[in-house]
């Protein structure tokens, strides 16, 4: 029987992954949001991942929100959503629906591989029950599984999809094989084949903790050189000069994947009677990095002798990251709540981000164009047209505040930075 395959759920990972099958198996890709389906089939992806040539090349390409369509496919791919909750827990939800909601379309034979981030042992320990349950069918007789790690980094238009290694893995050896095969079609840097899904989705977890573990490291240095009163850039420009040196900067550590993912692991572990230290350590600073800013911003505006309340605060970006509009887990949203809270007034403003996504998401009404002079400008995300700013312009005073997250901007045209 030949492959058709469905993707299920169709964002940042989806999206692409649909795209690139697309130009080469028939390939369903579907959502559940009507309107997303809808903006697709007229050519438009809100997410800027995929471009119209590229969309008009995927000729074996349909979209669905339609779940009988899925009974059509003999190869799922899952690749919605795997968030936390409030209390910092890992929130299945979205996995487990779409579990469901292919098993209730799923033969003999069929093939489901999960490419969302979760914590070793997730598949079959919680997406198998579920297929299971609704399909009738029994694991490894009649249907297979596999696992297979996203790897999207969103807006980069160098690293994409088809040249990120791609770590595989299947529930036999013959699966795994098959599932390597499938995605060796479509990526050209290569594949790794896992020996085990346990083993594949532990490395997409490590990959993420590892990251955010040292990233940790250098916010904990800017917290220490900010009491020394030295400029932690230039202390990791001249630490850098070293070969082995690794090469991190401060900063907000937020969206998806980095934020999100050590969550997984920490909650394996714990459920196992392991507590781990470094990776809640990490965290622990990382999460507090908005609020080390604004309070930053308070003490520069107090120096400078800035009335706190009432005083105007511009937020260059609300996205988690630069020249892409994901606002996922944005951590800027920390820092504007910390400024509320000393009634700082704060306009946003941000030419990537989507107006009614971001007033849905966290409240915030995002300004069109910049009017206003203010008393404390904030650099929260480096979108390349910020550059073009003449920062100057927008001070309502010579000695309004200007701090920069992401060590940016000129150093020259700055009070302070992470």
């Amino acid at each position: 029987m030949s492959t058709r395959i469905a993707i299920i759920g169709l964002g940042y990972v989806g999206f692409p992954l649909a795209v690139e099958f697309g130009k080469k198996i028939p390939t369903l890709g579907f959502d559940i949001d009507t309107s997303r389906i809808a903006e697709l089939n007229s050519g438009f992806d809100r997410t800027q991942e995929v471009s119209a040539e590229q969309l008009k090349a995927s000729v074996s390409l349909t979209f669905s929100s339609n779940t009988a369509d899925l009974g059509t496919c003999n190869t799922f791919i899952v690749t919605v959503p795997t968030p936390i909750d409030h209390f910092k827990k890992p929130d299945l939800s979205p996995l487990l629906k779409a579990s469901e909601m292919i098993g209730k379309a799923l033969k003999k034979g069929d093939l489901v591989i999960y490419e969302s981030t979760v914590y070793p042992g997730c598949t079959e320990e919680d997406c198998v029950p579920v297929l299971e349950k609704f399909s009738g069918l029994k694991f490894n007789k009649d249907f297979f599984c596999g696992y297979s790690p996203e790897r999207i980094n969103p807006g980069d238009k160098v690293n994409t999809l088809t040249k990120i290694k791609k770590v595989t893995s299947g529930s036999t050896p013959a699966i795994a094989e098959k599932v390597d095969q499938l995605y060796r079609s479509i990526i050209t840097a290569g594949t790794h084949k896992a020996p085990s899904m346990k083993v594949a989705e532990a490395s997409k977890a490590i990959e993420n903790a590892q990251r955010d573990v040292n990233i940790s490291f250098v916010n904990e240095l800017a917290l220490i050189f900010d009491r020394m009163g030295i400029d932690t850039t230039e202390v990791l420009e001249a630490a850098g000069t070293k070969w082995n040196f690794l090469n991190f900067k401060p900063g907000l550590v937020g969206g998806h994947c980095i934020g999100v993912d050590p969550y997984y692991l920490l909650h394996k572990s714990e459920s196992l009677g392991y507590y781990p230290q470094v990776i809640l350590s990490g965290r622990r600073v990382n999460d507090n990095m908005g609020i080390f800013v604004a309070n930053k911003l308070v003490k520069l505006l107090i120096r400078k002798g800035h009335k706190i309340e009432g005083a105007k605060t511009l937020m260059l970006g609300i996205t988690f990251k630069e020249n892409c509009p994901d606002i996922r887990n944005s951590k800027v949203i920390d820092i504007i709540k910390e400024l509320e809270q000393f009634n700082i007034n704060v306009d946003v403003f941000d030419p990537h981000a989507d107006k009614q996504e971001v007033a849905e998401e966290y409240g915030l009404n995002l300004i069109d164009s910049i009017q206003n002079k203010y008393d404390g400008i904030i650099l929260a995300v480096s979108h390349k047209e910020f550059l073009k700013l003449e920062l100057d312009s927008l001070k309502s005073s010579s000695s309004s505040v200007i701090f920069d997250t992401k060590a940016f901007l000129d150093r020259s045209l700055i009070d302070s930075r992470l």
